[in-house]
């Protein structure tokens, strides 16, 4: 997903990594599948901020950006771009929301649609990993335990997923699309399970915004 007039890519699919945010105390686990795994089941929710480098196949320079983030499972998020632009994306675990400030432009879509079987599914769904992914151990490198992800579902629109952790924490996702686009995230301050507010997954559109897409009524908190 590509941002008008914008300098940077904002790829939905990749904006879940965002959710692996932080993982608390966990016991060092032998691989990173089982890291992944405890990680998974014991973060509700997370909040922090992040690094994010996209480079091309074709070797033009990269697309940096930077932001912060929060989550609460299954599919709350907010994910917000401060720079090189602002941008705003809400998930209130129905529909999912995408402000952009310097057009007043809301785009508004099903939460459903939106993640399907992507690492946002994986992140801030239930927690159900091997049923969209095919997980392995990715080794050690960098002082990280790495874990490699591909979708067992052909059109998830990426081809595959690094997730690195230390000692239960996670430090980074690298992920490829279909079109050989690597996207770096970097996470630079996480805080596990903190108490977040119910509105900060509730997003209500500007005045005067083009809004693109069906509204529906927001889920009770």
């Amino acid at each position: 997903m590509k941002v008008p007039g914008k300098c940077f890519s904002v790829p939905l699919r990749w904006l879940a990594g965002v959710a692996l945010a932080a993982a608390g105390s966990l016991a060092m686990a032998a691989d990173g599948v089982e890291q992944l795994r405890q990680f998974v089941r014991q973060t509700r929710s997370a909040e922090g901020d992040f690094e994010q480098v996209v480079t091309a196949r074709s070797g033009r320079k990269p697309q940096q950006a930077a932001g912060t983030f929060a989550f609460a499972r299954p599919g709350k998020f907010h994910w917000e771009y401060a720079r090189p632009y602002r941008q705003v994306l809400v998930g209130d675990g129905v529909q999912l929301w995408t402000w952009d400030p310097d057009l007043n432009q809301v785009t508004v879509r099903e939460i459903g649609d939106a993640l399907g079987a992507t690492p946002a599914a994986i992140l801030f769904g239930s927690g159900a990993l091997e049923d969209s992914f095919e997980l392995a151990d990715g080794g050690s490198a960098d002082g990280l335990a790495w874990v490699e992800a591909r979708p067992r579902q052909a059109d998830s629109g990426f081809e595959s997923m690094r997730i690195g952790l230390d000692d239960g924490r996670l430090r980074r996702m690298e992920m490829r699309d279909n079109f050989g686009q690597t996207t770096l995230i970097t996470f630079t301050r996480l805080q596990p399970n903190p108490a977040l507010a119910p509105d900060r997954f509730r997003f209500v559109p500007p005045a005067g915004a083009d809004i693109i897409g069906e509204a529906v009524p927001a889920p009770a908190h």
